[in-house]
């Protein structure tokens, strides 16, 4: 009994261990505020982001959304994906490009719109 006992604590230690480590990359990811509105691709301009980071979105919802896209929807202002429409939207970015847009009518092509690169 023992042996098993030995075997059960080490293997603790490893999850633990590898439970650190998993919690060390989840702690290292930085949080955005977006002030969400009309050429909002400025915002991103100057700054670092990497995969993980999380871009929380800030406007009125009674007159904007988000929605993810991918870079057809971006450049053509076309909506592909579900909206966020709370006014205060959290969405994680993944690694490289991550672009954005306001879907209400003619918004995107008024500027507000964003991409994000992040490493």
């Amino acid at each position: 009994m023992a042996q098993g006992s030995g075997s059960a604590t080490r293997g603790l230690a490893l999850g633990g261990l590898l439970a650190a480590f998993l919690l060390l990359g989840v702690a290292d990811a930085a949080t955005h505020r977006v002030d969400w509105s009309f050429n909002a691709d400025n915002w991103s301009k100057g700054k670092s982001f990497r995969a993980g980071d999380v871009l929380e979105f800030n406007y009125d919802p009674s007159v904007h959304n988000v929605v993810a896209v991918d870079a057809g929807g971006y450049y053509g202002c076309q909506s592909s994906g579900t909206p966020y429409s709370s006014g205060s939207d959290r969405i994680t970015l993944g690694p490289g490009t991550n672009y954005f847009i306001c879907s209400l009518s003619g918004h995107c092509g008024m500027g507000m719109k964003m991409t994000v690169n992040a490493s």
